[in-house]
């Protein structure tokens, strides 16, 4: 397993059939530079064809989360396209776009359960990159903006399309036509995180404790759990239901869950085969 990128570390922890995605630029507050956004897709590819690892939590080394777009680093990289005044050169910058997207899609398309660990700054890009994670929780002094507003940029890594789902329109609005700052309490009212924490230490103790605790899940159900709740996002309730219908009866004869039926009958704490 690959575990050293120039932007990412992973640490597996196989104790609990889990791993940490470190963002690892601290000197640079993890500002997302043109390597982060070509080896995310790499990254939870790793993550994805390990079976040992069943969840994960993404974490940062230094003081900051994230405070979003290098845009120094990209303006020197890729000015000529971002400013290109033709037609088919604005169709390179479109591409580019979507590049950078598929890093953010791939947290969210992700079987495995990702949990955010946010200390500190977490700014634009960082906030794209939390609402595609499962689970969120921050450190009381978080400060987390939607601030693409304040530099003339429409959100365009997936923030304003799936916080609605999370936080609601109105909080979600609200947060991309101002670019303010909320702090961890405020996140935590307006349910964009679920939990807030006096230190960093207890944060990311409580972010492992909580993948430890989904890793000792059945993979296949866990799996399917996110599968049904993407499916059903944005779709009529009838449609979610059929659907969750057809994934129980395709998968509920499994070894687990015979196994999980003969524990309940036993009184017994069910030992899963993570088939």
């Amino acid at each position: 397993m690959k575990t050293h990128f120039e932007f990412f570390e992973i640490v597996p922890r196989p104790e609990d059939k889990t791993a940490i995605l470190y963002l690892n630029r601290p000197e640079k507050r993890n500002a997302m530079s043109w390597p982060f956004w070509r080896d995310l897709p790499a990254t939870i590819e790793e993550i994805n064809s390990n079976p040992d690892i069943h969840s994960f939590v993404i974490a940062a080394r230094g003081k900051s989360f994230s405070t979003g777009l290098d845009l120094d680093s990209f303006i020197q990289q890729f000015g000529d396209v971002i400013q290109a005044p033709l037609g088919s050169d604005r169709r390179k910058f479109f591409d580019l776009i979507l590049k950078m997207q598929k890093g953010i899609n791939a947290v969210y398309d992700s079987p495995k359960p990702s949990i955010a660990a946010i200390q500190k700054h977490c700014i634009g890009g960082g906030l794209d990159l939390i609402s595609a994670c499962d689970i969120r929780y921050a450190t009381v002094d978080a400060s987390i903006s939607l601030r693409e507003a304040k530099v003339a940029i429409v959100a365009d890594m997936g923030s304003i399309n799936r916080l609605p789902s999370i936080i609601g329109q109105g909080h979600t609005r609200e947060l991309a036509l101002t670019g303010k700052d909320i702090d961890g309490p405020e996140a935590e009212r307006i349910g964009l995180v679920t939990k807030v924490f006096s230190t960093e230490e207890e944060m990311m103790n409580a972010a492992l404790a909580t993948a430890k605790e989904i890793a000792e899940n059945p993979k296949i159900v866990v799996s399917g759990i996110k599968d049904v709740m993407r499916y059903s996002e944005g779709k009529p309730l009838d449609a979610g239901l059929n659907y969750v219908a057809l994934w129980n009866s395709s998968f509920l004869d499994s070894a687990d869950f015979r196994g999980a039926m003969q524990s309940f009958r036993e009184r017994k704490r069910p030992v899963y085969n993570q088939s």
